[in-house]
């Protein structure tokens, strides 16, 4: 299934993308696409109905985060050895762990925001995992169990304020519209591997990232394992995976960031496109 939320900012409604790209009102059905109604059950519940009797939605909706309520928004950083290199960090031996605010979460097109006095904003496509059951100690074996689904994550990246201002990453990931989610969570079933999905990322229609999932240092089964250990993690938490090379920090001979009105366009093979303009906060 592939699960959203439409509508205004803080009146989103839960739908659903039937097989036709038609987009269908589960608002009669459930209350929002959210902790509780992530687990196996829930879903299976969900899978059980006929889309062609749920209401279509007409006209063109704004498409909104497609996780209400997010408990925790936890990245890892580093995670594509030729990333890691153009960033003149060390290949890491365990997954570098740093947090988004949930308050960075915004809807996939929604505008992304310079921050005041920014001359280094940067972007980064990202596997998100959408966590649909509680884990604590969990082995890798036992990991894509919690998983509810994947969506597109763009990691918008402050790089002053993560690498130069002292402190940790989190003060540069962390700006209010840094963290588009979706379109839609595509659900774990329809991911049958998550570690061969090719994505890409374009700034005004260049090209910058094309990378694929099966190059990750760590794997997904991997990362979630490894924070459960650290944390415990609760439905609706979203892990951010990491991104391939192509990053503006790493362009050389001259890094190159964002401005205001430019537009980036990004997507993960089988989880939809991301497309969002950038202004002055």
């Amino acid at each position: 299934m592939k699960l959203l939320r439409y509508g205004p900012v803080g009146q989103e409604k839960p739908g659903l993308l039937d097989s036709s790209n038609t987009l269908r009102d589960l608002s009669g059905v459930l209350s929002d696409i959210e902790g509780a109604e992530l687990g196996d059950a829930a879903l299976a519940r969900l899978r059980a109905i006929d889309p062609s009797t749920l209401p279509a939605v007409p006209g063109q909706p704004r498409i909104g985060p497609c996780v209400a309520r997010v408990g925790k928004f936890i990245c890892i950083g580093l995670n594509y050895a030729d990333h890691a290199a153009e960033s003149g960090a060390a290949i890491p031996t365990e997954p570098v762990i740093f947090n988004k605010w949930t308050s960075a979460i915004c809807g996939p097109n929604d505008a992304v925001e310079i921050p005041r006095g920014s001359t280094k904003t940067d972007w980064e496509v990202e596997l998100g995992v959408v966590i649909g059951k509680a884990a604590k100690y969990i082995t890798e074996a036992q990991a894509l169990e919690h998983v509810a689904g994947y969506c597109v994550v763009n990691d918008v990246s402050e790089r002053e304020w993560q690498i130069e201002r002292g402190g940790t990453w989190d003060k540069g990931k962390g700006f209010d519209t840094f963290g588009p989610i979706g379109p839609w969570l595509v659900t774990r079933d329809e991911v049958p591997d998550p570690q061969n999905l090719s994505m890409w990322l374009e700034v005004d229609g260049k090209r910058f990232q094309n990378g694929n999932t099966k190059t990750m240092i760590f794997t997904v089964a991997q990362i979630v394992a490894y924070v459960s250990q650290c944390m415990s993690l609760q439905p609706g938490d979203i892990i951010s995976t990491g991104t391939p090379p192509g990053v503006g920090l790493g362009i050389k001979p001259q890094p190159v960031y964002l401005k205001a009105g430019q537009t980036m366009r990004l997507g993960i093979e089988g989880l939809g496109e991301q497309q969002q303009t950038t202004v002055n906060a």
